[in-house]
């Protein structure tokens, strides 16, 4: 059973939140949804973690600013800095004390990258496991759309214009009315080669909650950000990178560059999948989640009978 919470930002920004798993786990699943998507993309996943047993972790899934249920951002903090902050809070506020599984979808897999490089000294004493699905650390460096060179950098460029244009247009939502129209375009450019009519719902409901200034304004930040350094300077913990071999936004390329920074991860490609791997390939996604919820969780016993063993000596020698 999920409990639905709202927290106010610093800024004035509601996000919608729901919590669910035992108040006292061992472990803390944060999952992170990418852009023009909602926390709901992680059902599949959720329904996975609950099922766990007397192991199974607190999980938390919330909407980003602009995006689901959560609050509209005003346009100078449609960022993935904001986010990383907005991370940041989130965790202040419904974990904070415990290890910490961070799981992130695309632009949520670089809100924790972004949050690693903001605030490097709460990831490092926080974060016990990662999990990056169909995400990058290089912006659109590898962005071709499944496209010829020249092509893709023509798109790319209609794109950064459009989605200016978007980000000026406010907090409204008109383009709900073009979902039926658009759905055919949206399968193509974020699916596989095989896509559950409930998958593809969920993914244009998401989209329709998505507001005009959110699917415009968050284009600059993602399409610039940088972060492999930031990658390679992490602590190791246990990490899987998943990305389906037809993802025409975040293709390989982009999963075995955070490889090579991230040494010591997982890195698994999917044949036949697309960007939408929650919702595409949710048993893979969740078996990759779940053990590394249960690595985790082995590794914060160790922690804590280690110290328990130190205190015992402590109060020995005292």
């Amino acid at each position: 059973m999920s409990e639905r919470s709202e927290i106010t930002l610093a800024d004035g920004v509601r996000l919608h939140v729901t919590v669910s798993g035992p108040a006292d786990a061992a472990v803390t699943v944060v999952l992170l949804h990418g852009w023009c998507l909602d926390r709901r993309i992680w059902r599949d996943q959720i329904a996975a973690l609950g099922e766990m047993g007397h192991k199974a972790p607190r999980v938390i899934a919330y909407d980003t600013r602009g995006h689901g249920r959560s609050g509209h951002t005003r346009l100078d903090s449609a960022t993935l800095d904001q986010l990383g902050d907005d991370l940041a809070e989130v965790l202040r506020r419904f974990a904070p004390t415990g290890p910490v599984v961070l799981a992130g979808h695309s632009m949520g897999g670089m809100t924790i990258m972004e949050y690693a490089h903001r605030h490097p000294d709460d990831f490092a004493s926080r974060v016990a496991g990662l999990l990056f699905v169909s995400t990058t650390a290089e912006g659109h460096t590898h962005t071709r759309y499944g496209l010829p060179d020249r092509v893709a950098t023509l798109l790319r460029a209609g794109e950064t214009i459009g989605a200016g244009v978007l980000a000026r247009s406010g907090a409204w939502r008109p383009h709900r009315v073009m979902l039926p129209a658009l759905r055919p375009a949206i399968q193509w450019l974020l699916f596989g080669d095989d896509c559950a009519g409930e998958a593809l719902q969920v993914t244009l409901g998401g989209i329709g909650r998505a507001s005009l200034r959110s699917i415009g304004g968050f284009r600059e930040s993602v399409g610039a950000q940088q972060r492999l350094d930031t990658l390679a300077a992490l602590p190791d913990v246990p990490t899987t990178i998943l990305v389906g071999d037809r993802d025409r936004l975040t293709p390989a390329a982009c999963a075995e560059s955070i490889a090579g920074a991230l040494p010591g991860a997982r890195l698994e490609v999917l044949p036949g999948a697309g960007h939408m791997l929650p919702l595409e390939r949710p048993d893979q996604v969740s078996g990759a989640l779940v053990t590394i919820v249960r690595r985790a969780a082995r590794e914060a016993k160790r922690a804590q009978r280690a110290v328990r063993k130190t205190t015992a000596r402590c109060r020995e020698a005292a």
